[in-house]
C-alpha cells in the first residue's frame, strides 16, 4: 500500500540515505529505514467542483500548523468526562445492572453535580479566572498536570436546562470565544487550563477520573445493585469496565492532545479507600439524601454478603448463624447503620463498607470459636480429625488445619496468577497520546517502533496476554470435584466440636476472646498502627486478614481496622447489657 502512494518519490532520505518511504495516518511521508518525518504528503484527492485545480501534490510548515490548531470542535472537559461516565455505565449495564441504574440515577447525580458546582445547568456558571505562568512549552510532560493556568477559560451563561431534558452541554455550559481560544495553550479542549489549576480543583470539586467510579459507586448504592466497591475496582482492573487509556475510545469530534492527555491520563487504578473519600465528598457536594435503607432481604446487607464471602473462602454454611448473631448484638444489623448518609457523623468519622463489615463479621466469629491465637485452633482440629478419621456416622466436622492447607494453595496460585496478569498486562496505549507540541513527532515515532515490535514478538510468542480476558465473575476461588476446582469443598461441614450445650442453648466451647487494644474513638479517625502490632497477633489471624483483604483488593490495615471496630461494638453492647443486667438484680 505505501508502495502505491509513495510511487514517483524517490528522493533520498536526508539522514540515512535510503529511498524506502512510507506513509504515516496523517498522511505525513517517513523513512522506514530512521523513520525520519518528511514535510511532503501523500496526494489528495480534491472533492470541491470548483475547485481549480483537481490535486494537492505539497503542503507547506505554515499551513499545516493553522490546520493542527483547529483540530475538531470545540469541546469542554465536562463533555468528556460525560463520555466517559456514560461507557462506564453501559459497561456495567451489560454486566447485568438494573436498566435504572443509567438514565434514572446516574445520569440525575451527574446533572446534580454539574449544577451544584456551577459548571452546567445554571444562569451564572463558574469562571476560571486567568493564572499566570511559564510557556508550556518548558514544562515537563510528567509536572502537565500540575502546572497552573495561563489563559482565560469561563464558562459564558445560558438557558437552564431542565433534569429531564437531553445530556448535550453546550448551551448550558456555554464556550469560549475565538480570542480565548487563541490565547489558550495546546490543547484540544476549550477550559483544560483551568482543570489543571490545583485551586479551581479544590474550590469547585472538579471531576476526575477517580470520581468517575466514585458516582458510578454513589449511584449502584441507590439502586442497592449487588456491586460492591470491591467488584467495581476488579471489574476496572480486569477491563470490563472503561478506565485505563479511555481516550482511546473518544469520539472524533472530541480531540485529545496536549493539557486535555493529562488530565484523562490513568496511570494506575485508585485505591479503595480514596474513591471511597471521593464518594463521600461527591455526596456532600451534590447535597444528597439519605439513600435507601438496606434491608436485611437486600443483597448489600451484611447478612446476605456474609453467605457470598464465606462461599468464596470455602467455610462452612454453620458458620453464617453465628456472623449474624454477631451482628445482631453489635448492633450493626440497624437499618440506621447500614444505610448510606454523608451527613452522618459516624459515618463521617469511619464511611460504611458493605463488604468490609462482612468479611470483618466473619473474622470475628471465627476467633469466637477457634479463638486463633496460634495454639487453641489446632487443638480442636485434632479433635475434628479424630472423629473424622474413625468413620463416624454424619457429616464431618470442620477441621480448621485441613481446609487452612486446602485454601493456602489456592491462595497462592491466585495470587501468583494476579502477578503475572499484572506483569504481562499492556498499560501503555495503543493509541500515542501527545503532551508537548513539540514532541509530538518524538512521540509518534515512537509509537511506530512500538508497534512495530510488538507484531514482531506476537509472530514469535503467540497472541498478546492482553486480548485474553477472564469473564466476569463475583468469585475468584471454586471449590469442589472437577479438574478446574481449586480443592474440596468445606461448606457441608459441621461446627458440633467448636460448641456446648447450656440450658438447652448451644454456646461456644471457647470461653476465652483475645483482642488488642480497642481505643476510644474521638471526633477525628485515628490512623491506623497494623505496621507497628502486627509482628505480636497470632499468625493465624494475620494470615485470615491477607485472605479476606486479597478477596476484597484492601490492604491487611483497613482490613484489621474494620475488625477492630466489630470488636468495639460488640464490646460495647455486651457492657451494655450486662451493667442494665446488674441493675435490674439490684
Amino acid at each position: 500500500m505505501d508502495d502505491e502512494l509513495t510511487a514517483g518519490y524517490s528522493v533520498p532520505c536526508e539522514r540515512c540515505s535510503a529511498v524506502n518511504w512510507g506513509v504515516s495516518d496523517t498522511g505525513q511521508f517517513y523513512c522506514k529505514s530512521c523513520h525520519n518525518i518528511i514535510e511532503r504528503v501523500r496526494d489528495v484527492e480534491e472533492t470541491e467542483v470548483l475547485s481549480t485545480s483537481s490535486r494537492v501534490t505539497t503542503l507547506s510548515r505554515k499551513s499545516f500548523k493553522k490546520n493542527e490548531k483547529v483540530l475538531g470542535k470545540e469541546w469542554m472537559i465536562i463533555e468528556g468526562f460525560q463520555f466517559v461516565l456514560m461507557h462506564q455505565a453501559d459497561a456495567l449495564l451489560a454486566l447485568g445492572v438494573c436498566p435504572q441504574f443509567k438514565n434514572d440515577v446516574l445520569c440525575h447525580f451527574w446533572r446534580r453535580y454539574l449544577q451544584k458546582t456551577k459548571q452546567a445547568y445554571t444562569e451564572n456558571p463558574i469562571s476560571l479566572g486567568r493564572i499566570s505562568a511559564e510557556p508550556c512549552q518548558n514544562v515537563d510532560s510528567d509536572s502537565a498536570v500540575e502546572s497552573e493556568a495561563l489563559s482565560d477559560v469561563s464558562l459564558h451563561s445560558g438557558p437552564s436546562v431542565s433534569q429531564g431534558s437531553d445530556l448535550s452541554l453546550g448551551a448550558s455550559a456555554g464556550h469560549s470565544s475565538d480570542d480565548e481560544a487563541s490565547t489558550s495553550l495546546w490543547c484540544g479542549s476549550a477550559d483544560a487550563t483551568g482543570y489543571l489549576n490545583r485551586r479551581n480543583q479544590r474550590s469547585h470539586h472538579l471531576m476526575s477520573m477517580p470520581r468517575t467510579l466514585a458516582l458510578c459507586h454513589l449511584a449502584l448504592l441507590w439502586v442497592r445493585e449487588a456491586v460492591t466497591l470491591a467488584d467495581l475496582l476488579r471489574f476496572v482492573s480486569e477491563k470490563h469496565i472503561p478506565y485505563l487509556n479511555i481516550h482511546e475510545v473518544f469520539p472524533e469530534e472530541i480531540k485529545l492532545f496536549g493539557k486535555d492527555a493529562s488530565i484523562f491520563r490513568v496511570k494506575s487504578i485508585p485505591s479503595y479507600q480514596r474513591v471511597q473519600e471521593e464518594a463521600q465528598l461527591l455526596a456532600r457536594v451534590m447535597e444528597l439524601p439519605a439513600f435507601p435503607s438496606i434491608s436485611p432481604q437486600c443483597l448489600l446487607h451484611p447478612g446476605l454478603l456474609s453467605l457470598r464471602y464465606l462461599t468464596e473462602a470455602n467455610l462452612p454454611d454453620e458458620l453464617h448463624h453465628w456472623v449474624c448473631e454477631v451482628m445482631h448484638r453489635s448492633g450493626l444489623a440497624k437499618v440506621g447503620a447500614l444505610t448510606f448518609d454523608h451527613a452522618s457523623a459516624a459515618q463521617r468519622k469511619s464511611p460504611i463498607s458493605y463488604e468490609l463489615l462482612a468479611c470483618a463479621l466473619i473474622i470475628v466469629s471465627m476467633k469466637l470459636l477457634f479463638r486463633l491465637n496460634d495454639n487453641k485452633e489446632w487443638k480442636l482440629s485434632e479433635k475434628a480429625d479424630h472423629h473424622n478419621f474413625a468413620d463416624i456416622p454424619g457429616s464431618g466436622l470442620f477441621s480448621l488445619a485441613w481446609w487452612y492447607e486446602t485454601v493456602l494453595k489456592a491462595f497462592e496460585k491466585a495470587k501468583k496468577r494476579e502477578e503475572q496478569q499484572t506483569a504481562s498486562q499492556m498499560w501503555k496505549s495503543s493509541k500515542a497520546m501527545v503532551f508537548r507540541k513539540k514532541d509530538k513527532t518524538v512521540n509518534l515515532k515512537r509509537r511506530r517502533v512500538v508497534e512495530h515490535l510488538q507484531k514482531s514478538f506476537q509472530k514469535l510468542s503467540g497472541p498478546s496476554p492482553d486480548t485474553l480476558h477472564s469473564k466476569p465473575s463475583s468469585f475468584i476461588f471454586r471449590w469442589g470435584e472437577g479438574e478446574d476446582s481449586d480443592g474440596p469443598s468445606f461448606h457441608q461441614t459441621k461446627l458440633h466440636h467448636v460448641m456446648k450445650k447450656e440450658r438447652e442453648a448451644h454456646t461456644t466451647a471457647n470461653e476465652k476472646y483475645w483482642h488488642p487494644f480497642l481505643a476510644s474513638r474521638g471526633k477525628k479517625p485515628c490512623k491506623s498502627h497494623y505496621a507497628e502490632v502486627e509482628p505480636t497477633l497470632p499468625r493465624m489471624y494475620v494470615w485470615l486478614l491477607e485472605l479476606f483483604s486479597f478477596l476484597l483488593r484492601v490492604t491487611p490495615a483497613c482490613m484489621h481496622q474494620e475488625v477492630l471496630r466489630v470488636e468495639q461494638q460488640f464490646m460495647k453492647c455486651r457492657r451494655f447489657k450486662r451493667k442494665k443486667k446488674t441493675t435490674v438484680e439490684k
